[in-house]
């Protein structure tokens, strides 16, 4: 029951014990009020912390970012272009091309690539009005050149493969004639369920949108079913090439990995890749947790460039190599800290911006031991900087954790610096996984276990193809024609 005003004051007026035992009583109330205080502040800061995440600085989705009003959006765009225009030391960047920016025109076609010429003479002399004669107008040495191109009318080639039965003249028994392998198995042809898959696969066209495309483009009705009976079919074909693409991206030096957020059939489901320089495969699994990664990189032996997702924890940090742009976006996030904690955070952006200008300068001189020389001084202030952080302190409540988990994995921010191939980024998983991420927003993923092994298998190849910037459509062209004649399979690698 509360105490009144009057109570309180009555009681210190009369003094001795009672007085003692109620200043007692006021001083306990005001340390268990202050403990809350306290608990409360920190829990009040851990919550804004968390709503200040967001894609640019932390591993959120884009997707995922509150939305913003037109104020704010300009201010961003603002503050970004004086962040460009102060890092190049130039005027501020008007939108288009810049000045003295190389031109990317299309360029003309030679002339054993064009199917038909056109010629085309003045009627009359710009000068005088004179008209040209038909024997004056005979083509130079120079003229003017304008190519146009077209598609030809689309038609669709309808081939009806006929069987008769024969009877025989000695014992009356009728015999049909046989269908090639070739063409037994599928009422499509491979160049259609090439160009089918390779629209569902790389442009993400659905189903039904792709039985409308067909229907507009060819002329020819494609139900749904039957455009996923034709991507199942590819599926199959692509077994072995991707069983052997699988083995052949494992024996790289180095691998990215990454993965994504997926479902089937309404539940939840994780996308994996393993990225190599001309190579990416896919793995639809359970979960994002260790025995996922294993399953899908088994015992390797190289380097993986990963996120700091602790799936990858088991590995070694002296084979592993961290993701730098991670860095920076964790950096970021403490810069919108207090005192110490934002301190921290600029000074840890300051040395990544340090370190990407000195890695994008080797890109240029390639001499790895200048490399090395010109890091050891960031190497230095980074460390002693992390050291700091995680010494135990009030102060350092904020952001020790992420400090230590960084002292932790020390060799592993730095092995670019000494193997070919390995990136301080993990951007060529993450460019892999771009894709998949739009299709899984557009189809909210697969339905089945077999459309799994459809995704798994048709975007590493997807992938792989524009990775050695070969047509994905003419391998799937000649996958198909080859599965059906039981020929060798074209491969991957």
């Amino acid at each position: 029951m509360p105490v009144e005003r009057e109570q309180f004051e009555a009681v210190a007026l009369a003094g001795g014990e009672p007085a003692r035992a109620l200043v007692v009583g006021l001083l306990e109330r005001i340390a268990a009020v202050e403990r809350d205080i306290v608990r409360m502040s920190g829990k009040i800061g851990g919550l804004e912390q968390l709503a200040r995440r967001d894609s640019g600085n932390s591993s959120v989705a884009p997707s995922a970012d509150p939305p913003k009003s037109r104020q704010q959006r300009r201010a961003e765009a603002r503050a970004k272009a004086k962040e460009q225009s102060a890092r190049e030391g130039a005027a501020a960047r008007k939108p288009g091309k810049q000045h003295g920016a190389a031109g990317s025109g299309r360029k003309l076609l030679g002339e054993e690539q064009v199917d038909e010429f056109a010629e085309y003479f003045p009627v009359a002399c710009g000068g005088c009005a004179r008209e040209f004669l038909e024997d004056e107008r005979v083509p130079g040495e120079r003229f003017g050149r304008h190519q146009v191109v077209e598609l030809p009318p689309i038609t669709v080639l309808v081939t009806e493969h006929r069987t008769y039965r024969l009877r025989c003249p000695g014992c009356q028994a009728q015999t049909a004639g046989a269908l090639p392998e070739e063409v037994a198995g599928s009422a499509f042809g491979p160049g259609l369920a090439a160009a089918v898959v390779t629209l569902t696969a790389r442009n993400r066209v659905s189903r039904r949108d792709m039985s409308e495309l067909v229907r507009d483009l060819f002329g020819i009705g494609l139900s749904i079913g039957s455009v996923e009976a034709i991507c199942q079919r590819v599926s199959r074909a692509l077994k072995l090439p991707h069983e052997a693409l699988g083995a052949h991206v494992l024996a790289q030096p180095a691998i990215n990995a990454d993965e994504t957020g997926w479902r089937t059939a309404g539940e939840q489901r994780t996308l994996w890749t393993a990225t190599t320089e001309r190579a990416a495969i896919f793995k639809v699994a359970e979960d994002r947790h260790r025995e996922r990664l294993t399953a899908l990189i088994g015992e390797y032996a190289g380097i993986v460039c990963s996120d700091r997702w602790w799936a990858y924890d088991h590995l070694d940090p002296e084979c592993r190599q961290a993701c730098w742009a991670h860095l920076r976006r964790d950096f970021k996030f403490h810069t919108e800290g207090l005192a110490e904690q934002k301190q921290f955070g600029e000074q840890g952006i300051a040395l990544t911006e340090r370190m990407f200008k000195t890695w994008h300068a080797f890109g240029e001189h390639r001499d790895r031991e200048r490399l090395i020389l010109e890091m050891k001084p960031i190497q230095d202030e980074f460390l002693a900087l992390l050291q700091h952080a995680g010494q135990k302190s009030k102060r350092h409540r904020l952001h020790r954790r992420f400090a230590n988990n960084l002292l932790k994995l020390w060799p592993a921010l730095w092995t670019f610096l000494t193997t070919d191939g390995v990136q301080p980024t993990n951007n060529a998983a993450e460019r892999s996984l771009r894709g998949p991420v739009i299709s899984r927003r557009l189809s909210q993923g697969t339905r089945t276990q077999d459309g799994e092994r459809f995704v798994e298998r048709a975007l590493s190849a997807s992938v792989t193809c524009r990775l050695q910037h070969r047509s994905l459509f003419a391998y799937m062209r000649e996958l198909l024609t080859a599965h059906s004649r039981g020929d060798p399979l074209p491969t991957l690698t």
